[in-house]
């Protein structure tokens, strides 16, 4: 059966919602949610739209009602996350809306957290607004898959970037790696660190290459990602670059170790914790065993993995550790795209 072609209407409320999306997406807001909001006047025009940016900085909705002034009255306001309906260090956008004498609200997806989920449409329902919700919802969920993650969980969204050999082959035998993968891809992987609110590593990593886990792109301003270190048997070796005030270290037990020492039972704990600092999104970049640690335990929800443009020709460290004894143990996973940078492969994928 052929699909209708969509009203004005629906067209219209692609065309904002679209446009709220791009306001929000370059903003780093957690432990808040990314949100932006495109106020449409009685005469189809664009009156007032904006952005969250962060913590202590207005809502998007609250921006774009600001612009519009009086221009607000009777207007459709097109927002990516359900209205806030709670008092936090701003007030609740929900009374901002119903005073501005706005008619409509669309809202691309409903709020995860639990202890606000549906309250802001509900209010403003009561108040006698209409309200619709779950356009573009998949869209405005991936605007910012570590909330939504967070609130559904408890614990950061973990993604798992790891670069290879074209026959799979993390490093060679001696550890040595530089360079599997091309500038260009190596450029890129620091733009998924600028996208993080942390980047994990084991203390092997730190031991065998002693990294920054910084973002170091030309003419980056944004704010650097949280180094976190997971602490095995072995201590925190002295000297190592990650040896300063920022870094965190998950351990069994207090350690004598650099910035801030999270004591938890294991790895989902930790995790856990995290997110109550309000970690949302973690890049891990680390070696085959803590991976291994992590993939057993369902911690990994998506991966970036790069595939070098070389043959390793034998085998040296896997990307991850332990034994692929039968079939049956492997896990199917959901494969979002496959590209190309810089002559090398990147594949992205969740599970």
């Amino acid at each position: 059966m052929l699909r209708p072609f969509p009203s004005d209407t629906e067209m219209n409320a692609t065309i904002f919602m679209k446009r709220a999306l791009e306001l929000a997406r370059p903003h780093h807001t957690h432990p808040n949610p990314r949100v932006g909001a495109v106020l449409v006047g009685v005469d189809g025009s664009v009156v007032g739209e904006g952005a969250h940016l962060g913590v202590g900085h207005p809502h998007a909705e609250a921006v774009a009602l600001a612009q519009a002034g009086e221009a607000a009255s009777g207007a459709t306001l097109y927002t990516t996350l359900e209205p806030c309906n709670h008092f936090g260090q701003t007030p609740p956008c929900t009374e901002a809306i119903i005073g501005a004498g706005v008619a409509t609200v669309v809202a691309g997806s409903v709020d995860p957290d639990r202890r606000v989920s549906g309250e802001g449409i509900a209010r403003l329902r009561q108040a006698g607004i209409t309200v619709e919700s779950g356009v573009l919802a998949e869209s405005c969920e991936s605007l910012d898959p570590g909330y939504f993650h967070h609130r559904r969980t408890g614990r950061p969204r973990v993604t798992w970037k790891a670069a290879m050999t074209l026959d799979g082959q993390l490093s060679a035998a001696d550890g040595s790696s530089h360079w599997i993968t091309s500038e260009a891809a190596r450029l890129d992987g620091h733009r998924l660190r600028a996208a993080s609110d942390a980047v994990m590593v084991g203390t092997g990593t730190l031991l065998a290459d002693d990294p920054e886990l910084t973002v170091r792109i030309p003419d980056y301003t944004g704010p650097q990602p949280r180094p976190v270190v997971v602490l095995g048997e072995r201590p925190f070796p002295k000297g190592a670059r990650l040896d300063r005030s920022e870094t965190i270290v998950i351990a069994t037990e207090d350690v004598a170790a650099p910035g801030r020492v999270i004591v938890a039972p294991d790895l989902g704990a930790g995790l856990t914790a995290l997110g109550d600092m309000g970690i949302l999104d973690v890049l891990y970049e680390g070696g085959p065993r803590l991976a291994a640690a992590l993939w057993s335990r369902r911690l990994i929800d998506a991966g970036v993995f790069y595939i070098g443009s070389r043959i390793a020709g034998g085998v040296g460290r896997p990307v991850i550790g332990g034994v692929f004894a039968t079939i049956a143990e492997s896990t199917p996973v959901r494969l979002l795209s496959v590209s190309e940078v810089g002559g090398d492969i990147r594949v992205d994928w969740e599970v």
